[in-house]
């Protein structure tokens, strides 16, 4: 069993099924989110153990909605000019000018946390829903989760879990995609 399920199935999975896991998700009552962390090289295989986390837990009466920051990524995006011309531009001005422009995109002009936010599912049941938030690598390196996170508190009512790709780095530190230089403020559980 690799090290990406057994901490899926041993630490992960026994809280969300339990019949309400906010207490044990995160300390905070208007934070009930949580972390969980794996190698970005592991990008598909956790895809596939999601699924089936999301199968067994399902079969367990709760109800899972999923969040691509990928899909909020390319809404974003879409609602300020096509796609076409953020390539355009890319080639013409530069990775570095584009990274800065999507970044403002996401922060100021449509922000992410409303995507993210305006998809939490609709009469929320904290008992039943839990909200797994996926494709967080496609923000690199434009958008840090630590912004969303902190931009979520009092947004979120339903066991969330943000899956993130990157290194630990001591005991609350991650570095994102295991490159960026180590953040260590976040206040969610981390599994």
């Amino acid at each position: 069993m690799s090290d990406l399920l057994h901490r899926i199935k041993s630490r992960l999975e026994p809280v969300l099924e339990l019949p309400d896991p906010r207490e044990r998700i995160s300390a905070y009552h208007d934070m009930p989110y949580a972390l969980f962390r794996y190698d970005p090289e592991e990008e598909f295989e956790l895809r596939k153990e999601v699924t089936l986390l999301e199968t067994r837990l399902t079969q367990k009466g709760k109800r899972i909605k999923r969040i691509s920051l990928a899909e909020c990524l390319e809404k974003a995006m879409k609602l300020q000019r096509p796609l076409e011309e953020w390539f355009a531009t890319e080639r013409e001005q530069g990775t570095e000018t584009i990274v800065e422009t999507v970044h403002s995109v996401l922060s100021e002009y449509t922000p992410l946390v409303d995507l993210v936010a305006e998809q939490m599912p609709d009469d929320p049941d904290p008992l039943r829903d839990i909200v797994f938030i996926m494709r967080t690598g496609t923000l690199f390196p434009v958008y840090r989760t630590f912004s969303l996170l902190e931009q979520l508190k009092g947004r979120v009512t339903v066991p969330t879990v943000l899956f993130y790709p990157g290194d630990l780095d001591g005991a609350a530190g991650l570095r994102f995609m295991g490159v960026l230089a180590a953040e260590h403020n976040y206040r969610p559980k981390i599994f």
